[in-house]
């Protein structure tokens, strides 16, 4: 694998993981706006742009746009998340040009007036749709009650008020100022012609309007206190539990050692609560992974069973993590989920479609580059003693915010919040 960049005039990165052998090209615009970047006026706009975007140009319309896709052949995709929206596409490689052309094309959509008040509806129902279906916007009220003020309280989606309320003049002014080309990456990986790759963007990107964009990172000051709050949903057949507690950011080295521990700990498979919940039956779902942002980072637990078992499932898994803290991780079970995680990292870096999302994100937020090759010998590299240090500096077990959502009658005493 080889690494190249260029910086156009303009600010546009252009940046390219080149394959040797590989059979498909993934290319993708990745733009530094999410969710974390908006405003009360503007709650909802970065992800309600990324639906105008696919609307149309000022030369192409939305349905024009879906049969060029086809024409190439591409899988061809957008996501919003709290602090990035990336558009991409995997085609053959002779298909290069065309796909950066295309998205190029996008990222200058028309935001036609007609098509912004269609496209609300939409949107207005997709945040409906999310309330109503499990686990009922129990993560993002848990978000939101974890970060308070912080700018990543804001859901992705934004509320019913914050959209009808949204003037399309507001989300013009909004797109000119966040996808500006210094705020922009263009990715490419698999087999990827990175000279024709700088020429297509220099071409089509290189008269993009620069805008000084202000510096996103916002620390964390006030502590995590505990919380508990439940919604009410009479309909549900089961409960729903999400706890948010502190963990490494992504600037943190100890982010590498907390995703590692949330294999032991909480993985779909084989780690201590799939045993210990799922596997004997008493839950259908148990797990906790580790999520990281630019200046934050969270280890969140994620439970599904039946209503009269919330309480003491919740109280059980706080068990768990008290006995990985006090009794320690065990070589063969560290070893077990080291070797599944250096098997994810290895297969998944086989795929130019999977490796665009980390090569082009890790650049996004920090201008860092790692092979393959890279993360693997950090993860063979981790040691029980990093696992133990990250127990230590960020308790599983100390004050995190829990969430229930079910139907009414499902009541969890304050331990699923605080500790012991």
């Amino acid at each position: 694998m080889r690494f190249l960049r260029e910086r156009l005039d303009n600010g546009l990165e252009v940046i390219a993981e080149v394959t040797d052998g590989a059979l498909s090209t993934s290319i993708g615009f990745f733009v530094r706006t999410g969710a974390r970047d908006e405003s009360d006026d503007l709650w909802g706009a970065s992800h309600f742009l990324e639906h105008m975007v696919f609307k149309g140009t000022k030369d192409l319309s939305a349905d024009e746009i879906n049969r060029r896709f086809d024409w190439m052949g591409a899988s061809a995709n957008a996501f919003t998340s709290e602090e990035d929206t990336v558009y991409h596409a995997a085609v053959l490689p002779s298909q290069q040009h065309e796909a950066v052309d295309l998205l190029a094309r996008m990222m200058r959509p028309a935001l036609r007036e007609e098509d912004f008040a269609t496209e609300k509806l939409v949107i207005l129902e997709e945040i409906r749709m999310y309330d109503d279906q499990p686990p009922f916007g129990a993560d993002d009220r848990c978000r939101a009650m974890f970060f308070g003020r912080h700018p990543l309280a804001r859901s992705v989606l934004g509320t019913v008020e914050s959209i009808q309320s949204l003037p399309v003049e507001t989300m013009r002014e909004y797109h000119a100022r966040r996808y500006s080309p210094g705020n922009i990456v263009l990715a490419a990986t698999g087999a990827v012609d990175f000279p024709a790759l700088v020429e297509s963007a220099k071409r089509l990107c290189g008269n993009w309007e620069q805008r000084d964009v202000p510096d996103r990172r916002v620390p964390m000051t006030a502590p995590v206190t505990a919380h508990l709050e439940q919604i009410v949903r009479p309909t549900a057949t089961l409960s729903y539990a999400v706890r948010m507690s502190p963990g490494p950011a992504g600037d943190d080295d100890d982010r590498f050692a907390a995703k590692l521990l949330s294999v032991v700990i909480g993985d779909d498979s084989g780690s201590r609560l799939y045993w210990a919940m799922v596997d004997s039956g008493a839950a259908e779902h148990a797990s906790c992974h580790h999520h990281d942002f630019l200046d934050a980072g969270l280890m969140i637990t994620q439970l599904s069973c039946d209503a009269a078992d919330v309480d003491p499932l919740l109280s059980r898994i706080l068990d768990v993590y008290r006995e990985a803290a006090t009794q320690g991780i065990g070589q063969r079970e560290f070893s077990q989920a080291r070797n599944k995680l250096a098997g994810r990292v290895v297969l998944e870096g086989e795929r130019p479609r999977r490796r665009l999302f980390h090569v082009g994100l890790e650049w996004s937020h920090g201008g860092i580059y790692r092979s393959v090759a890279d993360n693997l010998r950090i993860v063979e590299g981790l040691t029980v003693d990093d696992l133990q240090r990250v127990l230590t500096r960020w308790p599983l077990d100390g004050p995190g915010v829990t969430v229930l959502a079910g139907p009414s009658g499902a009541e969890a005493s304050s331990q699923a919040a605080a500790p012991a």
